[in-house]
């Protein structure tokens, strides 16, 4: 009985080692030279002065600047604001100063005003980026909790630019694309006009003409 015993328990250690090294086999992973990857390919590498000279130009404002800080001061707001296509227009009013921050890197504009009958704050930031050739914008106010980023190029034909970017609609809670379009009319006037878009259609929906005091 006790030989019996002392085989099966060598018959069940056998079984247990194959089982093993049957799994340790399937778990191996095939060699590394059966897979093919690609290379990434490495940038050439900048010498110190050509890094040093690429920060420069990046950080150093140029005539896109220039353009934004001939806005700084105070400007009247005459806005008007479109629900739906062909809807009725409402009005409101504010004012907007504005000026540049961080070295004349960007402008800064804090509105103040009413809008549907209440107080109405707001703070936008523009940036011309050296490096990429584009504006982008930033708005936030205290008529909600998100923030509208719209990036574009200025076309100096039209004296105009078009930003393209995407809000969230509070009432389903899903991106939606708009359009932003500001044009420098003249010295002291400027039109900023917004399309959103509604049932797959855009539609202006708000139009703002500002007049430097």
């Amino acid at each position: 009985m006790k030989k019996l015993t002392t085989a099966l328990v060598m018959i069940t250690m056998c079984f247990a080692s194959c089982k093993k090294e049957v799994k340790d086999e399937t778990a191996t992973p095939p060699a590394t030279d059966s897979i093919k990857t690609e290379e990434p390919v490495a940038e050439a590498p900048l010498d110190s002065a050509a890094q040093m000279k690429a920060w420069q130009e990046y950080a150093t404002p140029g005539n896109p600047h220039k353009l934004m800080a001939d806005e700084v001061g105070t400007w009247n707001c005459d806005m008007t604001f479109w629900s739906e296509p062909n809807g009725k227009p409402e009005k409101a009013t504010s004012t907007a100063d504005i000026k540049m921050i961080l070295g004349g890197r960007y402008q800064e504009a804090n509105y103040k005003g009413t809008m549907m009958g209440q107080p109405f704050e707001g703070k936008s930031t523009l940036a011309y980026n050296n490096a990429s050739k584009e504006y982008t914008t930033t708005f936030i106010d205290n008529m909600g909790t998100g923030m509208m980023v719209a990036v574009g190029k200025y076309d100096e034909a039209t004296k105009s630019m078009e930003l393209k970017g995407d809000m969230v609609n509070p009432m389903n809670g899903k991106k939606t694309p708009y359009r932003e379009v500001y044009t420098i009319v003249d010295a002291k006037t400027r039109k900023m006009e917004m399309y959103d878009v509604k049932n797959g259609s855009e539609y202006k929906s708000m139009e703002i003409v500002m007049t430097k005091k």
